[in-house]
């Protein structure tokens, strides 16, 4: 038999009949091509859409990336369904493999299908967004990209982790930029027993108010918070706008270095940890003090 008679005969052979309608390996194929080029073609037409809306004044990040993907996805959804079409297999031939996708789905395929329709809801709801400062589990980052089956988030010190999507809705997450970049933060501080208390507070506020990304306008509160054992317990509370972690912590240590430096200059002792130490001994002891060596 010649090759091309070989090839004629698997090209037509029916792979399965639905109905009266046969199913065969030419039209697998064709519909596995149309698909691929579809594919390529709804990369390509999402990332130029991408392009045109960044353009646009007043487009964030967060609502073009989530408009990318669900071009994205009803494009593919969209291509499948003409490759169905231009090839004539009719959409009930999927019903043959029904059973085998169910016992996929119960062995493992859930979790994908899981992170998959987790990361629609993200899409759409956006309770998680790009350029978002975010904690999950301890883990606190920048989110950069909510996928299909993860998102990815990046630390200071630039790791980047790829948390599941079912994760992000199943856990608490704290968004600390989702509805304001603006937190809340305090600094705690204790000054020796003794020290005038009304000073300290002038000096906790003015230390507060000399910071250019402090938002005074939003109130500063200085609060004597306890007696506690080694000290007298501040607490300095403000408000500040921020873009990731580290500027948080920023502004906090150009704080503690202001508070140091006026501390200082009014003559005020920041305090230490201080213990008594009780000797019990069963007669007196014998307590000396000597000259330094020479």
């Amino acid at each position: 038999m010649a090759m091309n008679e070989i090839f004629s005969t698997f090209w037509r052979f029916e792979v399965v009949r639905i109905g009266d309608q046969p199913v065969r390996v030419s039209q697998i194929v064709l519909a596995l091509l149309i698909v691929l080029a579809g594919l390529w073609f709804a990369r390509r037409v999402s990332r130029l859409l991408v392009r045109r809306l960044a353009t646009l004044p007043g487009v964030k990040a967060n609502a073009i990336a989530a408009i990318e993907k669900l071009v994205y996805y009803a494009l593919v959804v969209g291509i499948v369904a003409i490759a169905l079409q231009t090839v004539n297999i009719p959409i009930s031939a999927f019903a043959v493999l029904g059973g085998a996708f169910a016992i996929g789905l119960g062995f493992g395929a859930q979790n994908l299908f899981n992170n998959f329709m987790s990361g629609l809801i993200l899409i759409i709801e956006q309770p998680i967004r790009i350029d978002d400062l975010i904690e999950v589990e301890s883990q606190r980052g920048i989110v950069v990209d909510v996928g299909a089956r993860c998102t990815r988030m990046r630390r200071d010190d630039g790791v980047d982790l790829m948390v599941p999507n079912s994760r992000l809705l199943e856990n608490t997450v704290i968004n600390w930029t989702l509805a304001d970049p603006r937190i809340r933060t305090s600094i705690r501080v204790g000054f020796a027993y003794g020290s005038p208390t009304q000073r300290i507070a002038q000096i906790l506020e003015q230390a507060v108010r000399d910071h250019p990304q402090v938002i005074v306008a939003e109130g500063i509160v200085v609060l004597f918070e306890e007696f506690g054992d080694n000290a007298l317990v501040f607490d300095v509370e403000f408000w500040i706008e921020i873009g990731s972690e580290r500027d948080k912590r920023k502004i906090e240590s150009d704080v503690r270095f202001q508070i140091d430096k006026l501390a200082q200059t009014a003559g005020l002792t920041i305090a230490y940890p201080q213990r008594d130490v009780h000797i019990d001994a069963a007669g007196p002891l014998s307590v000396r003090i000597l000259p330094p060596s020479t």
